[in-house]
């Protein structure tokens, strides 16, 4: 036997009928964020920092894509 329950409702909606909690400020606090890293311009150490937050591994992850890129340009160390 096989039962299909289709569901209409928002996201806000479903959001508390599962029980999750409310990001909506930390989300506002995060674009506000990103909104004033876009105004002031980012700057390179700003890319650093991202893509070690991002990048499997971190520091260790980036130091391998580093070698590899400059590998790739010639320059050989």
């Amino acid at each position: 036997m096989k039962i299909t329950v289709d569901v209409d409702c928002t996201p806000e909606e479903a959001r508390r009928f599962m029980g999750l909690p409310d990001l909506s400020s930390v989300h506002e606090a995060y674009l506000s964020k990103m909104r004033t890293a876009i105004d002031q311009g980012i700057t390179p150490d700003m890319l650093q920092a991202m893509t070690q937050s991002w990048g499997p591994m971190g520091e260790a992850g980036l130091a391998i894509w580093r070698q590899l890129l400059d590998h790739m340009g010639g320059n050989k160390k």
